[in-house]
């Protein structure tokens, strides 16, 4: 491709049309009307997340007032919902908003090259019989989300193939799977468990949570009183605004508190769930051998899981699995669980981009190579955002903020007459690198070596502030001397390849 190449098929291909795309297409109708897009989702269907995971009790992990998007109310009763009603909400944004005729579905992109000389992205799809094309876009905006689709992450216990029952994994719930009078053991202790074990056990024989290690837990009503209320006497979006900011700032004080007084923080967690429990409370197995926000609460609406272990029909377990046998599992300890279904709630993997191949001029790019821009761009790459969420609040606050500022950076394009827009570092950058992936978590462990850098400087990082970054990103200005705008720009160099020449 040359610089005298076609005008590009879309201003920006936005890449997925979960949350986080459909987040990005709102605010360019919104804010950059002149500019056309289009949204590429390798499902059938829109909703990300919410599409693909269908197993019992299936909700959102924080409330609906945080996780709802900044332009549009969430005005249902429940502040803890589940799928079913989120995908509601999206649906509705979709056709509200004019954004379903712009979704290609069952289409993949595969890789995604940029030309410097063009200035533009030229992505290879796959469409759903297999067919290959090809779409090009001045922007790339990726709205994948942060794991694998295709492999959730799998532990190889021995002995699975000698189970006589059924092993599920949540990614991959079956459609209509029956477990009604089965002993079911969900091996996990994260989200997903705590929302599986409560769900199955009004259908189920019982359900058993095998977890290696205990987990803070924080009750939660799944609605909002407050929220509730202000709805009858304010208009939709004032009230809606009003109950956004209180629980931003409840979960920012929650955070920082557990970060600075850990111990005051789990002795309040702790007395909720003996309050509920009463004398079926255990304290090896609510114990975590860690603080608070070492790894991300998990969330508890109405007490569901402890009103269940209270009515005997779950229980919670802390061992390790030694293997499986026909009936059941062994456990490290020499006890054993006798199971019908065996649910394997054991994590995500995470994956960088949606897994499609990138490159810069024929050269692969390769995240771990490059700094965090503004929490959405990254060092010397063009025109290229992505949305990667909060780990301490919800995933949409972070996808608001990048989808507006993408949105002011192509309108300073424009005013520009520019074809680029590049965060510049410089090869003897001299920044200090920072773990903003401070977390115990194992998904986020296992991938840290793939994980894009970070520094102590709030421009070059991924922050973990929400109420910081809102201010900041709206004062700071788009044309701040770092971002570089240009109507044509030379082969494009990683960080890595600077710093080898140097």
């Amino acid at each position: 491709m040359s610089a005298t190449a076609h005008l590009p098929d879309v201003d920006v291909l936005i890449v997925g049309a979960g949350i986080s795309g459909i987040s990005m297409a709102a605010h360019l109708k919104m804010l950059c009307p002149h500019r056309s897009f289009a949204i590429v989702e390798r499902r059938a269907r829109l909703g990300g997340t919410w599409d693909l995971f269908r197993y019992p009790g299936v909700r959102s992990d924080s409330d609906m007032h945080t996780l709802g998007f900044a332009f549009e109310p969430w005005t249902e009763e429940k502040s803890i919902a589940d799928g079913a009603l989120i995908l509601n909400y999206l649906n509705r944004i979709a056709d509200d908003r004019d954004i379903r005729r712009h979704i290609r579905f069952d289409s993949k992109v595969l890789s995604a090259a940029f030309d410097s000389a063009s200035g533009l992205w030229v992505a290879s799809l796959e469409g759903p019989d297999g067919q290959r094309s090809r779409m090009t876009a001045q922007w790339l905006y990726l709205g994948s989300g942060y794991y694998d689709y295709d492999r959730p992450y799998e532990v190889q216990f021995a002995g699975r193939e000698d189970f006589a029952g059924h092993i599920v994994h949540p990614q991959f719930w079956p459609k209509n799977f029956d477990y009604s009078g089965k002993r079911v053991v969900v091996i996990g202790s994260g989200a997903t468990a705590v929302t599986l074990v409560p769900s199955m056990a009004g259908k189920a024989a019982h359900v058993t949570m095998l977890q290696r290690t205990p987990t803070w837990y924080a009750i939660q009503p799944s609605g909002d009183r407050i929220a509730n209320v202000l709805r009858k006497v304010l208009p939709a979006k004032l009230a809606y605004r009003i109950i956004r900011f209180k629980n931003v700032r409840f979960q920012d004080f929650v955070f920082k508190r557990a970060r600075s007084k850990p111990r005051q923080v789990g002795d309040f967690l702790t007395r909720r769930i003996k309050a509920v429990l009463g004398d079926k409370y255990d304290a090896r197995t609510f114990t975590p051998p860690y603080n608070p926000w070492e790894q991300r609460l998990c969330l508890v609406p109405d007490g569901d899981l402890f009103q269940a272990i209270k009515a005997g029909k779950a229980s919670i377990v802390t061992d390790h699995v030694d293997c499986f046998d026909a009936t059941g599992i062994v456990l490290k300890s020499g006890r054993r669980l006798d199971a019908d279904v065996i649910v394997t709630a054991t994590g995500l993997k995470m994956a960088m981009a949606g897994k499609i191949k990138l490159s810069l001029d024929s050269v692969p790019l390769d995240f771990a190579d490059h700094y965090y821009y503004k929490n959405t761009m990254f060092s010397n790459v063009p025109n290229l955002a992505i949305v990667f969420g909060y780990l301490n609040a919800s995933w949409t606050l972070r996808a608001d903020l990048n989808a507006r500022f993408v949105c002011e950076v192509l309108n300073t394009m424009k005013k520009k007459g520019a074809r680029i827009a590049v965060p510049r570092l410089a090869p003897n950058h001299r920044l200090d690198q920072d773990d903003v992936y401070n977390f115990s978590s194992g998904y986020i462990q296992r991938a840290r070596h793939r994980m894009p850098k970070s520094a102590t400087d709030t421009r070059w990082r991924l922050n973990q502030d929400y109420i910081h970054d809102k201010a900041w990103m709206r004062s700071d200005p788009v044309d701040d001397g770092v971002l570089e705008f240009s109507r044509a720009s030379g082969p494009i160099r990683s960080n890595a390849q600077v710093e080898t020449a140097q």
